[in-house]
């Protein structure tokens, strides 16, 4: 047997993507060229890989066996490729990562800048988002995450802590006031995410949350921040959200009597934990080096 990976990338294309003709637009096939490729894969495997009509595929069993094999081969492929690249030339390729918007802006995108500096060949593609993004569908290399993972085939590498920061600008507690205890935050305007109007908190190292209220609710970690930095009320965000804010003395992180934020980690998602991509593995750990150079949070009633 001597399989053509071009047709393997070509099979994977067509999953990804959805139907023959889209994967021949990526490739510069047509979809006859596109269908003839694919019945010679299957002709070379002696199985049907795919269910074809009019208007969509669809994995055989046989498909779905395959299709983790057929990413393999690709993926040892484009490492190998790319390990003697980077020993002559430096990292290549392109690097796609996903992140929230906040941390994108924060983290990924000096990172990104220096990277492409040091590297000439790479090339990298960004999608912020704090919508959790389909990363085999959209063909994504890292997505960082802050959100309490759920289980799945994806590989999560935990990056650093990210704690979460109780926080307010320095003109709403000049006019509100400090809470000095958790109850008191009934008595403060809180300004809410439209998935999170119970925050979470611990006590005696036992998790629990807390309903709160406001006038302000969002569906924008960076909505939430700019009402808070304008001195709307309290916010409950992550560390790297207000990184910058708490430095410069814009906002101004609180601290509770016997209670702390729930704590959150940043983590990296990964289709695939084997054959990482040389560009992959350096900007995981240059990001593991940026994130453990973060300095400690200091905190109003601390």
């Amino acid at each position: 047997m001597t399989m053509d990976l071009s047709d393997v990338a070509l099979f994977c294309s067509i999953v990804t993507t959805g139907s023959l003709s889209a994967a021949g637009r990526l490739s510069g096939h047509s979809p006859m060229a596109v269908s003839r490729r694919l019945a010679g894969l299957e002709a070379e495997l002696g199985v049907r890989l795919l269910h074809r009509t009019t208007r969509a595929v669809a994995l055989t069993t046989d498909g779905e066996t395959f299709l983790p094999f057929a990413r393999a081969m690709l993926e040892a492929r484009e490492a190998a490729a790319a390990l003697f690249v980077e020993r002559h030339e430096g990292l290549s390729g392109v690097l796609r990562v996903t992140a929230p918007n906040r941390i994108g802006r924060a983290l990924v995108v000096p990172l990104a800048v220096r990277l492409m500096a040091e590297n000439p060949l790479l090339q990298v593609d960004l999608t912020f988002s704090d919508s959790i993004v389909d990363i085999v569908a959209s063909g994504i290399d890292v997505a960082l995450r802050v959100a309490t993972l759920q289980t799945s085939d994806l590989v999560a590498v935990r990056l650093a802590d990210n704690p979460r920061i109780l926080c307010a600008a320095p003109s709403y507690l000049a006019a509100r006031g400090s809470p000095q205890r958790l109850a008191e935050i009934d008595d403060h305007a809180c300004l809410t995410l439209h998935a999170m109007d119970a925050w979470p908190f611990r006590r005696d190292g036992r998790p629990f949350t807390k309903r709160v209220g406001g006038r302000l609710a969002a569906n924008s970690v960076d909505a939430v921040r700019e009402a808070c930095l304008a001195g709307a009320g309290l916010a409950l965000l992550t560390y790297w959200d207000v990184a910058q804010d708490l430095a410069d003395g814009t906002l101004v992180a609180l601290n509770l009597t016997e209670t702390e934020p729930e704590l959150l980690a940043i983590w990296a998602v990964l289709p695939t934990r084997q054959h990482l991509p040389a560009r992959v593995r350096h900007f995981l750990d240059a990001l593991k080096a940026e994130l453990g150079a973060a300095p400690a949070v200091s905190s109003e009633g601390a």
